[in-house]
Formats: structure tokens, sequence, C-alpha cells
């Protein structure tokens, strides 16, 4: 397949991810905050009901780069982590799969607020 296509169908998943989003902060009274665990839950429930990698297989980085994304690789890494360590596993897996996008979320955080000038909103 071409390189294209590829880019087309991350483009077009991952958009449709943020169109739900969207319309969740508009027809809804959920805050960002609730519809941000909202679709990391809903990630974590797909990969456990086994939706949400064929979607994965289909879309690439358009469905693994959005918050359900995060959610699908929690999920993953605590089923590879009972396989690999037992029932222990459930809790280490998840976080060794998702360490990487923890650690860079922590960083870019913290630079922003260095170059930036943090402030509540009134």
């Amino acid at each position: 397949m071409s390189i294209f296509w590829m880019f087309v169908k991350a483009f077009c998943v991952g958009g449709l991810i943020c169109v739900i989003g969207q319309i969740l902060m508009q027809l809804t009274k959920l805050t960002s905050a609730r519809i941000l665990v909202l679709f990391v839950v809903a990630g974590v429930i797909l990969t456990a009901v086994g939706a949400y990698n064929p979607l994965v297989d289909f879309a690439g980085a358009g469905a693994t780069v959005p918050l359900t994304g995060f959610g699908y690789s929690l999920a993953m890494g605590a089923i590879e982590g009972v396989q690999k360590y037992g029932l222990w596993g459930a809790f280490v897996g998840g976080i060794q799969k998702t360490a990487a996008g923890i650690a860079a979320a922590i960083l870019f955080g913290l630079l922003n607020a260095l170059i930036f000038k943090p402030h509540a909103k009134d």
C-alpha cells in the first residue's frame, strides 16, 4: 500500500476520534478532563473486547496517537505483563508500556511552565 493511503487512513480515523471529542464538548456539559478520562477508558475497554486492535492495524498512528491510543497501550501492556509475570504484571505491564509517553508529557509540561508564565483562568 502506498504511503499516501496510510496517511489518509490515519488522518481520517484520528480526525474522527477528535470529532467525537468535539461533539461531546459541544453537546454535553462534560468537562474536557472528564472527556479525557472517558477516551482513555474507552480505549482500554475497546482493547479488552478486541475491537481496538483491528482499528490500530487499519489506521496506525491515527488510532494510537489520540487518547484512546493511550488506553490501548495501557491495556496491551497489562495483557503482556500478565502473560509474562502473572497477576502482578497487570499493574507493571501498563506502566512499562506507557512510561515513555508519561515521561515525555511531564518533561514537556515542565518546559512549557518554564518558558511561559502559567496562571489560573479567570
